[in-house]
């Protein structure tokens, strides 16, 4: 093979090699390795040209061919390395980490003021023998309004104003989202007596002393009223169970629930057809920033002989009391809110400061 045809095959390699790095992107490199090794590639037409060679030129010019299709095809391996170096460069320049940034740390969950409430008014309620009860949250009207001595038509019930469901009951009455969790009185009552048939005939009265804690509805929105609210209702049925145990159980848990004794009660006349007489109760801090003020925290009063009669139990034999208060308005004074919706906004910022 003549030095001009030696000469020219490493000028064909320096221009592919030129050709390669001229590429940016491995789209322009495929591209430019058409121009040389594709089907109608510079070197596929010097193979082509072999056919009017002699058999000894063709060894020698084949050898030679072969050898600059291969220094070719390193150097188009090597841009194609290059290429994908580069390109992983940029995506690890483009998704760097800070490492000089704080960490975000996972924030730690915690109960809801509510629900913080709710568990400390059970576990003060169940250290003086109260059980804990819980019902259906859509109630019928027999059990939400006229089993609690609040018949239809009555005037009493346009203080509750509530949510209807859609669908009736086997006497045709009407379902709601209950507006208070005085329905349980009567369900847990009337499985009392059911339990205890015996003993009552017997003439033993074993005593009914629960509390409900649970959510209500009334159709009501302010800073101290919500659509949903909590309350919790309690009960206790005996023998002889009076006003006086309704104020000393009640006093025992507000200052278990404030954690001071500086507090007083105060029971003012009041009007709820499931109990009579009937009162609100207010209390009255000694000290700190409430000091002086009578907040209204609970309705009570001795349970009314009809809606006793309505739990399957005689009143001339139970006597005892009820209680209603609402948790949000229990929790707002123990914390010192001053605007119901907070608890429902679910604002991190205010949450937060509970954990």
């Amino acid at each position: 093979m003549t030095t001009t045809a030696t000469e020219d095959l490493q000028e064909l390699v320096r221009s592919a090699d030129s050709s390669f790095a001229r590429a940016r992107t491995p789209a322009e490199l495929e591209n430019a390795k058409a121009q040389f090794l594709g089907k109608s590639g510079r070197v596929t037409e010097l193979m082509k040209g072999m056919g009017a060679l002699s058999v000894d030129e063709k060894k020698t010019r084949g050898a030679a061919i072969n050898q600059a299709k291969q220094a070719i095809e390193a150097l188009l391996t090597d841009r194609r390395q290059a290429l994908a170096d580069a390109e992983l460069a940029r995506q690890l320049q483009a998704e760097a980490l800070d490492v000089t940034l704080p960490g975000r740390q996972r924030g730690m969950g915690a109960l809801h003021p509510i629900s913080l409430a709710w568990e400390r008014i059970e576990q003060i309620f169940g250290s003086m023998g109260f059980d804990v009860g819980d019902g259906p949250e859509i109630e019928n009207d027999w059990f939400n309004f006229t089993a609690l001595n609040n018949p239809p038509n009555h005037p009493a019930r346009s203080m509750q104003d509530t949510f209807y469901v859609d669908m009736s009951d086997e006497q045709g009455q009407p379902y709601c989202l209950r507006t208070h969790t005085s329905p349980m009185q009567i369900r847990y009552a009337t499985a009392h007596a059911r339990r205890h048939a015996a003993a009552l005939a017997a003439g033993q009265i074993p005593e009914v002393r629960v509390i409900v804690p649970g959510r209500t509805y009334r159709v009501d929105n302010d800073a101290t009223h919500s659509p949903m609210f909590h309350q919790v209702e309690g009960l206790w049925l005996g023998e002889n169970v009076s006003f006086k145990d309704l104020k000393v159980t009640y006093l025992n848990f507000c200052k278990a629930f404030f954690e001071t004794d500086d507090l007083i009660l105060r029971f003012r006349p009041s009007y709820f057809p499931f109990t009579e007489p009937s009162a609100e109760i207010d209390i009255q801090f000694q000290t700190g920033p409430l000091a002086g003020r009578w907040l209204e925290v609970s309705g009570s009063g001795q349970v009314h002989p009809q809606v006793v009669r309505n739990m399957g139990l005689d009143p001339e034999r139970f006597i005892g009391f009820a209680f209603g208060s609402g948790i949000d308005r229990l929790a707002m004074l123990r914390y010192g809110v001053n605007d119901l919706r907070l608890f429902f906004e679910g604002d991190i910022r205010f949450l937060s400061q509970f954990r």
